[in-house]
């Protein structure tokens, strides 16, 4: 059986690479497309389930905003399991730094050099919000470019849904992205920052093999 795996916002497969999981599975990275100019977010998504073949049964897993496109994947191609890391099961678990991006709409104001990657501002925020400490957190950060990080933004400020049941939640404690205090994770990850995927692998992948196993 496939897993199809989406990472999150501006990250690729590295901040997963190291979780391990077993070999009856087959893992597919979904990689984020660059939305078209002014792309509806369920457009979006419809593309990026274009590369799920439901003729056969699947699931689904995603971090950070990528737990937020399972979600939506999942509505319109439904998986067995849907196990999110890093991220919220709806609306309702917005941080207030999110929910304030939703109310004011800062986030469709700020003009499309903000998201440069040569800004200095782009890369004191990754830093901040993902994993102060680590030295290496602009290395998960690989997908670039502005529009995407722009829109991207804009939708997850915008997000509504609500909670499925079903959607396997796994949180670090020390998240600052997606405060644990605003849910109620099936899992929590001790010492835990945003980036608890790459830091506390063994700990995800021994969870992740009592998921789906």
């Amino acid at each position: 059986m496939k897993i199809y795996v989406v990472s999150g916002l501006g990250a690729d497969y590295k901040v997963l690479e190291r979780i391990e999981l077993s070999d009856k599975y087959e893992i597919v990275f979904i990689d984020w497309l660059i939305p078209r100019q002014n792309e509806d977010f369920s457009k979006y998504v419809e593309r990026m389930a274009e590369k799920i073949d439901d003729s056969e049964p699947f699931h689904l897993l995603g971090y950070s905003f990528g737990g937020i496109m399972v979600q939506e994947i999942n509505k319109i191609k439904p998986a067995r399991k849907v196990v999110i890391l890093g991220s919220i099961k709806s609306d309702k678990e917005k941080s207030k730094l999110i929910r304030a991006g939703q109310i004011t709409r800062i986030p469709k104001v700020l003009p499309l050099h903000f998201f440069n990657d040569k800004a200095a501002n782009i890369y004191s925020v990754v830093r901040k919000f993902f994993d102060p400490k680590n030295p290496r957190v602009m290395q998960y950060f690989r997908v670039r470019d502005p529009y995407y990080l722009k829109w991207s933004v804009e939708k997850i400020s915008d997000w509504k849904f609500e909670e499925d049941p079903n959607v396997i939640q796994i949180l670090g404690d020390r998240d600052i992205v997606f405060p644990i205090k605003n849910s109620k994770p099936n899992y929590i990850i001790k010492g835990g920052t945003h980036l608890f995927p790459a830091t506390k692998y063994k700990e995800v992948s021994k969870i992740l093999k009592e998921v789906f196993d």
